[in-house]
């Protein structure tokens, strides 16, 4: 800043400007400024090298040096005191990961990107995130043994007035016993049908009994019935259950409904409806090895950091992402063309995908709620703003090219047993490869694409009772494989 100021002739701001675009590493502002810097520019107020009696060639050389150094110099007690913070946070998060990890989640519980980030980390490091708990969660993310419990303040529709009303009653009476015994000591204190209902959705009464459809179904019975006791008690009138003795009282209480469990689907999209994470799995994790297999960039690669003034991402970008369809909007162009903007969700967050008329012809049938594809495309990075990206290719996660593989001792066994494969193959037809594979000697050979067949659980049935399961295995192709077949 001072250099700008003493030989250009910058004003205090316009010299700030120079130091913030040399920070974020902007390269075209930086090259915009050698020109004020150098011949100076009236209307930003800079007079210029030349005007100060500075030579063109020693004042190119000196900005050259300024942008040298910002490529890599850290004002020293700025460095100095990220050093410390540093070392501080590795030593804790290498001897109390657990605490660590929970303080990180409570910093950053109010972006739910930021969150599902860290929940892979803690998955990665082997710490297990709890749901909710109203019998042992804080507000925050707290430290449960070995494990990390999710913060009661991340449900929605429930306030810190609620979470303080659910704490402090129950470090004055105790746990929760019941729907029951939870309704009637905090109904009144805050606590609504709608903060009921979430905290169920979010598994934080699974501490109490029944399961959370049950709850889900039988919490607004419950707070009626409670509302009309505590009316009943002001008013001073007596019930049959109050009559009833103590070991009979619970028959006069409602029944749990005699109804199963929300399948793991339902009961996950609960969780991501009140939490806006999911925390006791999620839909992508039984296809994460073919998800990581086939991605050459996350959703949380397209966000700004603000930072470093930038995405991980450059515009321009080539890469392929994978996920589920969590929402698509449809727009039309000037010519009456449709487009889409879709919204991608994979393990760690989320990016938009726009596809454009020609594109969503081609792959209109596979933009369906909820279907989980992969999406190869260009990154569209602009300033200060989260990438997106722009459509190529897609591809149906079921719809990946496989390669069944049969192996064979020798090529005169392979040769005995040659017309069962045909004989299997007759009446199928699919894109996926059939590849012998002979141990002695050792021999490859790819079937011609006319016995190409679809892999499904009833073809690899009939090919384990014919050649042993041992000798019969299913390969599945990436994308890029894939793509050069077409």
């Amino acid at each position: 800043m001072q250099i700008v100021r003493d030989l250009a002739g910058y004003p205090l701001g316009r010299s700030d400007l120079v130091r913030r675009a040399m920070s974020k590493k902007k390269t075209h502002v930086m090259e915009e400024e050698r020109k004020n810097f150098v011949y100076g520019n009236k209307e930003q107020q800079v007079a210029g090298c030349l005007s100060n009696g500075i030579s063109e060639q020693v004042a190119n050389k000196i900005y050259d040096e300024m942008i040298d150094f910002a490529k890599y110099a850290f004002n020293k007690s700025h460095a100095a005191a990220y050093a410390v913070v540093a070392y501080q946070t590795a030593y804790l998060k290498q001897h109390y990961p657990v605490e660590f990890m929970a303080a990180l989640m409570t910093s950053v519980k109010d972006n739910t990107t930021k969150v599902s980030e860290y929940i892979q980390t803690c998955r990665s490091m082997g710490i297990k995130i709890l749901p909710p708990d109203i019998n042992e969660g804080e507000g925050d993310f707290s430290v449960s043994g070995d494990s990390i419990r999710f913060g009661m303040s991340a449900i929605k529709s429930v306030g810190y007035p609620v979470i303080r009303a659910v704490v402090s009653e129950r470090k004055r009476g105790g746990p929760y016993k019941s729907l029951k015994d939870f309704l009637v000591r905090v109904s009144g204190r805050e606590v609504n049908k709608r903060a009921v209902e979430n905290f169920i959705k979010s598994g934080a009464m699974d501490c109490i009994e029944g399961n959370r459809k049950q709850k889900v179904i039988m919490a607004p019975l419950v707070m009626d019935q409670c509302a009309q006791e505590k009316k009943g008690a002001v008013e001073g009138q007596m019930s049959l259950f109050d009559l009833a003795p103590e070991e009979n009282k619970k028959d006069f209480e409602i029944q749990l409904p005699k109804v199963e469990e929300y399948d793991k689907e339902t009961r996950l999209a609960l969780e991501k409806e009140v939490l806006g994470v999911y925390i006791s799995g999620h839909p992508l994790e039984e296809y994460e090895e073919k998800w990581r297999k086939n991605i050459s960039a996350v959703t949380t690669d397209f966000i700004y950091d603000e930072e470093s003034g930038q995405t991980k991402l450059s515009d321009g970008q080539s890469v392929t992402i994978g996920g589920m369809l969590t929402d698509k909007t449809i727009k039309y162009t000037k010519n009456n063309k449709t487009m889409a903007f879709l919204t991608i969700e994979d393990l760690v967050g989320t990016a938009e995908v726009i596809v454009f008329p020609r594109d969503y012809e081609k792959y209109r049938d596979l933009l369906v709620d909820d279907a989980k594809i992969f999406v190869r495309g260009r990154v569209n990075a602009e300033e200060e703003k989260n990438g997106k990206l722009i459509c190529e290719r897609i591809d149906a996660f079921d719809s990946l090219p496989k390669e069944l593989w049969i192996q064979f001792a020798t090529k005169e066994a392979y040769e005995n047993e040659e017309q069962k494969i045909y004989g299997l193959l007759q009446s199928t037809e699919g894109k996926d490869e059939i590849v012998i594979y002979i141990r002695q000697p050792r021999l490859l050979k790819r079937l011609p694409a006319k016995w190409n067949t679809t892999v499904d659980e009833t073809l690899l049935a009939r090919f384990y009772d014919t050649f042993g399961e041992k000798n019969v295995k299913v390969v599945e192709k990436s994308i890029e494989n894939g793509a050069k077949r077409d």
